[in-house]
This record gives C-alpha cells, sequence and structure tokens, in this order.
C-alpha cells in the first residue's frame, strides 16, 4: 500500500472538484479550492476521521467497498479508479455495470457535427446519446434502442457487406462485454433474447469473433428517403467503455442529399 501517494492522490481529486460537480450547494465562498473533507466522506458514506486519515497517510488499508465509495464520491475515470486501488494495494475488481453517463465533451460533439449523424453506445450497445440527424435517420431513439437487438431481431433494416461487418462486429464487443460485466442483469438479458430469438446471432457467436470497430459502409433502408449507402466510422472512449459511431455520406451523392433533407438543423 503506497500510502503516501494515495493520500496525494485523494488530495488532488477532492480540490479539483467543484460542489456542482457532485450536487451540492456552492455555499458560501471557501478559502480553499475544491470539496471538504468532510463532503467527500459524506458522498462516500464513510467517517469523517476515516478518510482524514487517509488524506494524512494514516489510515487502514482500506476495503473494496471502501475504494468503489471513494471512486463514486471522486467521480473517478476508469483509468483513475484503477489507479486508486493499485495504490492501495488491491486487485481493480469489474465494474459492476457498464457506464451509460455521457461526458459533457462528448454530447458537445454530437452538437458540433450537424452534417453527420452521430450516436453513442455503451458496452451493451444501448445508444445512450445521439444528434437531431440520428433520430431523423435511425428513428425514434428516446425509448433508447439496442443496435445489436435491431441488427439480429430487426431483418431488412441494414444490408450490403457492412450489415455481415457488423454482425461478426457487434458480437466480438458483447463476448467482450459479458466477460468485464459478468453480473449485470440488462447485459444477460440483451444475450439471452439475442441467443434465444436469432439463428444468426447464435452462429455468429459461436465462431468467437475477434473484431475492432473502424470504417465500414452499409446500406439503410429509410422508410421516406429509401435506401442509402452510407459511411460509419468509430471513436472510442475507453474510460468509459463507449463509442460515438458517425455516420456520414460521400459528397454529391444521393445519400448525402438525402442526410441534407433530413437534417433538422
Amino acid at each position: 500500500m503506497a500510502r503516501q501517494e494515495l493520500a496525494r492522490f485523494l488530495r488532488d481529486r477532492r480540490e479539483g472538484l467543484r460542489p456542482a460537480d457532485v450536487g451540492l450547494p456552492a455555499g458560501p465562498r471557501r478559502r480553499t479550492p475544491g470539496l471538504r473533507r468532510e463532503e467527500v466522506a459524506g458522498l462516500a458514506h464513510i467517517s469523517v476521521d476515516y478518510y482524514v486519515r487517509l488524506e494524512q497517510a494514516r489510515g487502514p488499508h482500506p476495503s473494496g467497498r471502501i475504494l468503489e465509495a471513494l471512486t463514486g464520491a471522486l467521480r473517478l475515470t476508469t483509468a483513475e479508479r484503477n489507479h486508486l486501488f493499485r495504490l492501495a494495494g488491491a486487485s481493480p475488481a469489474p465494474p459492476g455495470a457498464p457506464s451509460r453517463q455521457v461526458r459533457p465533451y462528448v454530447a458537445d460533439l454530437l452538437r458540433r457535427l450537424p452534417g453527420s449523424a452521430a450516436i453513442v453506445t455503451d458496452a451493451t450497445y444501448d445508444v445512450i446519446a445521439w444528434n437531431p440527424l440520428a433520430e431523423a435517420l435511425l428513428g425514434d431513439l428516446g425509448s433508447r434502442p439496442n443496435l445489436a437487438r435491431r441488427r439480429f431481431l430487426e431483418p431488412g433494416r441494414e444490408y450490403g457487406p457492412g450489415a455481415a461487418d457488423f454482425a461478426e462486429i457487434a458480437v466480438a464487443r458483447l463476448r467482450s462485454s459479458a466477460a468485464r460485466y459478468p453480473h449485470d442483469t440488462g447485459l444477460s438479458r440483451l444475450l439471452t433474447e439475442l441467443w434465444d430469438g436469432s439463428p444468426e446471432f447464435r452462429a455468429v457467436w459461436e465462431t468467437n469473433p475477434v473484431r475492432v470497430p473502424g470504417h465500414r459502409t452499409k446500406t439503410i433502408e429509410h422508410p421516406v428517403a429509401g435506401p442509402l449507402k452510407v459511411n460509419c466510422d468509430v471513436l472510442t472512449v475507453p474510460d468509459d467503455d463507449q463509442q460515438v459511431v458517425f455516420v456520414t455520406a460521400d459528397p454529391g451523392t444521393p445519400a448525402a442529399r438525402a442526410l441534407r433533407l433530413l437534417s433538422p438543423v
């Protein structure tokens, strides 16, 4: 247990947070930046004395439960969480569930790309954020549809070589997610539904594909604009195990003209 480094890490992360970041009122002017120690202790549901001793490098060896509580209280990223566990001399346990919180800079990126349809998916392929053009192209996204469910249980929505590629990409990601989040009930239900409802899913699953996201093309059947040949490019957000998918069309093509007409901006 690296007590001095653990204490420094906790202080640095506490001082880097504002009350508004954790849903607390700012209150009167503060003499020092960041949260107070008692505020962090309250957020983590531990005693103030216990937390103070950790920051003073004289505390006991914190348990995994305490470390998880501090992760939430200090709003640590996945990388920071793993670092906290290592400083405490503990092995990071896998997160209990995929992150479904979209970071502000990622949400802002969607708004700044009006010419592209853009969505954010979590590790289970739930769509957790999108821009207006994505909804115009892909239909109602307000109920948080799942892209894997669309691909395997709603045949005909997408076709062409890119659709076959996505089948392997989706299965590879879901297999990896199942290993990282073995106790997530939502993911377990999704896998059972896909297994029971799609022979194609079962066949691809049995091949144990290893694929990474990248550039691909596919054709989307839009109810008004008809078939649209589009490009899909993926940006990963490693800290949150999320992906940002950009859907565009080659300039001058019928699909590009259709996207301009569909865009509400």
